[in-house]
């Protein structure tokens, strides 16, 4: 079915699209529909301006990803938002170039989201959406001064960093998550600190300890994982964010989705090989090379059971699994490095027992990225970056961002707007249809040949 979106001449005529919150995930999504006059739409932001995890910006962190998968390249690239056009309009591609950049600087990629944001169309900054009412055949949006109705409503609003239940009576200057790293670690003045995650957020906190570690005497850095290990950054496994992967993965039946889900979790989810090659010549100039008294301690296969206050301090009852023993540790600050995870915004709570949730706690997404509710069909709600578990991997990633947007364009039209069909796909990933194998195949499986 084709969508017709006509221009709202009527004072009182809706939105075609709104779109809560502007994170790499909904820029893109509004630059995609610069192109798309028909449809309007406009995304809203509670800060006054565009700021990507500041407090994470530490001194020389890298981005994991191509700086071509950006917010249009992969299904726009002639887009005036890409980074190239970044580049070329600050007068610094020749430069870029010759920086012969193993990865892109984080803080880079993050002035160019900023660039961006600073001149697409259709973005409001400083509005705080109190409230989402479904009514008739639309979404009422309210915010502190006035309200918006839309026909569709897309989420962008990210990911929220998450706190153990262990930490959570303790959080304060002296035990905070890494999203406030940065602004944190400069003024912290502990002899003993304990990093909590052995992911890259961990390593990045790590190797800013190290760089400046005068004020401590001792540093652990604790991993749930085997060890500390790098992500697995090479061609094959990179497969895994590309469009036919997203497409053979939504085939999956549930439980085969959790076990790709688990077999890809290196893919993105570990240490550059930069971040560890830092860190481990760090330590060996600091106990080899350099007078430092520091004590530092990597301790992997740990899993943090108990927090509490001893006096000034804290005291960590942790279980080392990989011989089953408990250990206990103290610190004078802790760092949890433990991740983030979706979370629906406050102010769809209105709405909340009308949209349907996995067992993660997740909202229920259809392979277009449009959530599962009981509203009408007509008016989508749809979600950004909320779907690890229904599409894979990649989906918390950036690198297919540009490319979910186009799939969610295409959504709203009703037509191939985008061309978001998979390139022709290295790796195999899907069993092949009977009507693909070769005749002889054919006729052994059908005979039983095959059964033993």
């Amino acid at each position: 079915m084709t969508v017709a979106f006509t221009r709202r001449d009527a004072v009182n005529e809706p939105l075609d699209l709104a779109g809560i919150g502007i994170g790499p995930s909904n820029l893109s999504l509004a630059c995609l529909l610069e192109s798309v006059p028909e449809v309007r739409s406009r995304f809203f932001e509670r800060r006054d301006a565009f700021d990507w995890h500041p407090g994470m910006m530490m001194p020389g962190v890298e981005l994991q990803s191509s700086f071509l998968k950006d917010l249009v390249t992969p299904v726009l690239p002639t887009s005036r938002w890409s980074f190239v056009s970044y580049l070329v309009a600050h007068k610094r591609l020749y430069a870029f170039l010759n920086a012969n950049y193993d990865a892109v600087p984080r803080q880079e990629f993050a002035r160019y989201l900023a660039w961006v944001a600073k001149g697409v169309e259709g973005l409001r900054f400083g509005t705080d959406i109190r409230d989402v009412e479904h009514r008739d055949d639309r979404f009422v949006l309210r915010f502190d001064n006035g309200q918006e109705e839309a026909k569709n409503l897309v989420i962008g609003t990210g990911s929220s960093p998450f706190v153990p239940d262990w930490a959570k009576p303790f959080l304060g200057a002296d035990c905070f998550h890494n999203s406030e790293a940065k602004s944190r670690i400069t003024d912290l003045r502990a002899g003993r600190i304990v990093v909590v995650g052995g992911g890259q957020s961990g390593g990045e906190v790590v190797e800013a300890l190290l760089a400046d570690p005068s004020s401590m005497k001792e540093l652990t850095w604790i991993s749930r994982r085997h060890n500390f290990e790098p992500i697995n950054d090479t061609p094959f496994s990179n497969q895994v964010f590309s469009p036919e992967y997203v497409q053979a993965y939504l085939k999956l039946s549930g439980e085969q989705k959790q076990a790709a889900l688990k077999n890809s979790i290196l893919t993105s989810d570990g240490l550059s090989i930069s971040t560890i090659h830092s860190i481990y010549r760090r330590l060996y100039a600091l106990r080899y090379l350099e007078p430092s008294t520091l004590n530092a301690s990597l301790s992997p296969s740990r899993d943090v059971i108990q927090m509490e206050r001893n006096g000034n301090a804290y005291r960590l009852i942790v279980r080392n699994q990989f011989d089953g023993g408990i250990e206990v540790m103290h610190a004078d600050a802790v760092v949890l490095a433990t991740g983030y995870r979706f979370r629906l915004p406050d102010a769809l709570a209105s709405l909340g027992e009308r949209i349907t949730l996995d067992r993660n706690g997740y909202p229920m997404l259809n392979d277009d990225y449009t959530m599962q509710w009981t509203g009408p069909r007509a008016n989508r709600l749809l979600a950004q970056n909320a779907g690890r578990y229904s599409h894979g991997i990649a989906d918390s990633q950036l690198s297919l961002m540009a490319w979910r947007s186009a799939t969610i364009v295409n959504t709203l039209l009703g037509r191939q707007h985008f061309d978001a069909e998979p390139d022709n796909a290295q790796l195999a990933w899907a069993t092949e249809t009977a009507s693909a194998m070769p005749h002889q195949l054919r006729a052994g499986y059908s005979d039983g040949m095959l059964s033993s």
